[in-house]
């Protein structure tokens, strides 16, 4: 299994975990995250792209992973998923710039059309 693949396998691991020990809560996190992510006034490719650019400024290796994957699943195409790097670069400084080698590696993992 690649790096990327691994990390986020061990997150969603903990977060069964997690909801076995605190299911009302994950629950209610699980219905929150799924209503944040319907289509409405923002589509789910730009919404993708915004929890994506959060995810690097965050330094958040899972969330980086995960929001590359559904931002392709979603039709962002790579060039759009750079851009919105770049701002999150912008927003984040220096220790963000360093997480676009998570970006690099879940693209190299999740983007078929390369």
């Amino acid at each position: 299994m690649s790096e990327m693949r691994e990390a986020m396998q061990d997150v969603k691991r903990a977060l069964g975990k997690l909801g076995q020990q605190a299911p009302e809560e994950m629950k209610c996190f699980s219905k929150f995250m799924e209503t944040v992510l319907k289509p409405g006034k923002l589509d789910l490719k730009t919404k993708e792209l915004i929890a994506l650019g959060t995810a690097i400024t965050a330094r958040c290796r899972y969330c980086i992973g995960i929001h590359t994957q559904k931002a392709l699943a979603a039709g962002a195409t790579e060039d759009e998923i750079w851009e919105a790097a770049t701002v999150s670069i912008m927003m984040g400084g220096g220790p963000a710039l360093t997480y676009v080698a998570e970006l690099h590696k879940a693209l190299q993992e999740f983007n078929k059309s390369e």
